[in-house]
């Protein structure tokens, strides 16, 4: 294996032990349409997460998420569950 894939293979088992530790990984995943290729999902969730960061209040209120909830999502980088 050459350095990048050591490097993303790292990276994708911390990702994958963080989220099984939040509970997350499934929910995530379930949230995503179904079908989707790896770049379609990508796609998905940066216009997901960018979404979320134009939220008004009121809107935050009715998904039940603050403020720092929605930036702190919106702000994570695409390839991140």
């Amino acid at each position: 294996m050459n350095g990048l894939s050591d490097v993303r293979l790292t990276l994708h088992s911390q990702e994958l032990a963080a989220g099984q530790e939040k509970g997350l990984r499934s929910a995530t995943l379930r949230n995503a349409p179904s079908g989707l290729s790896r770049w379609a999902l990508f796609w998905h969730r940066l216009h997901t997460r960018k979404a979320l960061l134009e939220l008004t209040p009121e809107q935050l209120r009715d998904v039940g998420l603050s403020r720092e909830q929605a930036r702190e999502e919106g702000l994570k980088p695409f390839w991140r569950l």
